[in-house]
């Protein structure tokens, strides 16, 4: 059995077709510039690379051209598009609507799209594309919305909310929601097969760094906390986001710039993080480069990364009674051993010591890297959210 995996973006629509029988990748894509001009790269698994510029006014001329790639010509992989028995769908929020991975219908696809006040950059493109998909595919062929939400709706009500008004609450559900789920859940359930564990009484912290990144304490195989908010603006440090600040900064900047709540949100969001304090990138390489050249910013800017990250594991171990592994995932967390042994170094009181040598080889891969002898697990573990989408897709549909 065949699923069609969609990530979608205001301009963007990656895809990969998977063959469920033994979990492989066919062919994988993505279509840019959506409402611009039109530009498709599809890659076949051990095969061919192709990649055309196409007009893509809407998201509905994507999906025709995924479908036209996936069909027909060099990057053919399948002979009817009636091999796919679902598509799956990653949705950034579900507020406390969706739960779980659900069904999609044309009232799902309404209230994902009303919820765009919580995920304005992502959940009104992520329901055109469901529309779109829809319109391509047929209200036959089974979609599922999973949510980046959803895995963090295991946490205590302690964790969840914010010590403001609880009206504030009740009317306009303003919580702790959390994102980068999927990823936590893959990589926590991957911890677990590998180890041969029950996840009851475990208790570890997946630690997804990236341009956009999320801790998560994951308490007997479950959410207990985790770093984002109401949006994924909160936590620490990340590309372009401040993380959590002092919210007085909010005003206190506010009034000195004269900056509407709009250009203080497109400040936090978009030219603060890595970028905002370092003057030099969004990126964590051209950092680390500039900071190996004596740039002092450069090497803030890595400090800071590291000091707020040992605060949270630090934190979580606290708040969960002890620590049995911490996990690496995420384009920093998978490759960067350097911010990895920042990380876990100085840690040996909570029981976690890593061998640098094994650190070093660990990048890209599932591999240990804490010492013998240390009572802490530190691994890597690449993440593959688009597996458990699938998953997800083929059970909500009914077709495991």
């Amino acid at each position: 059995m065949k699923i069609l995996v969609i990530n979608a973006g205001s301009s963007s629509l990656k895809y990969q077709l998977i063959e469920m029988d033994d979990e492989s990748v066919i062919a994988k894509g993505n279509c840019e510039r959506i409402g611009i001009d039109g530009l498709i790269t599809h890659k076949v698994t051990g095969g061919a690379t192709v990649v055309k510029e196409v007009p893509f006014p809407t998201h509905k001329e994507a999906f025709l051209e995924v479908v036209s790639q996936l069909t027909s010509g060099e990057g053919k992989v399948i002979d009817d598009v009636k091999e796919i028995v679902a598509i799956g769908h990653r949705v950034l929020h579900g507020s406390e609507i969706y739960k779980v991975s659900t069904l999609v219908n044309d009232e799902v696809i309404q209230t994902i799209f009303d919820l765009k006040e919580l995920g304005p950059l992502h959940n009104p493109p992520q329901a055109t594309a469901l529309k779109a998909c829809q319109e391509v595919f047929g209200k036959d062929v089974p979609m599922v919305a999973v949510f980046d939400t959803s895995f963090h709706q295991t946490m205590p009500p302690k964790s969840y909310i914010f010590p403001i008004p609880y009206e504030y609450y009740e009317k306009y559900s303003i919580r702790r929601y959390g994102f980068h789920g999927t990823s936590h859940r893959y990589v926590s359930k991957r911890f677990f097969e590998l180890e041969g564990t029950d996840p009851e009484g475990t208790k570890i912290i997946v630690c997804h760094l990236g341009n956009g990144s999320s801790l998560c304490a994951v308490k007997d195989g479950k959410c207990f906390d985790t770093s984002m908010g109401l949006t994924p603006l909160d936590g620490f440090i990340m590309g372009t986001r401040s993380g959590g600040i002092d919210p007085s900064v909010v005003t206190y900047l506010a009034n000195k710039e004269h900056l509407t709540p709009d250009q203080m949100s497109d400040l936090l969001n978009k030219k603060s993080g890595f970028l905002g304090v370092s003057g030099v990138s969004s990126d964590c390489r051209d950092i680390r480069n500039a900071a190996a050249e004596g740039n002092e910013r450069a090497q803030l800017t890595l400090d800071i990364l590291v000091h707020q990250i040992k605060r949270f594991i630090g934190g979580y171990a606290a708040e969960m009674g002890g620590l049995d592994a911490v996990l690496f995932t995420g384009g920093i967390g998978e490759n960067d051993d350097s911010i990895r042994e920042r990380i876990c170094s100085e840690m040996e009181f909570l029981g976690l010591k890593i061998d640098k040598e094994l650190n070093k080889n660990a990048s890209r891969n599932e591999a240990v890297f804490s010492a013998p002898d240390s009572k802490v697990k530190a691994m890597v573990l690449p993440t593959n959210e688009e597996i458990m989408i699938a998953r997800d897709t083929l059970e909500v549909a009914g077709l495991k």
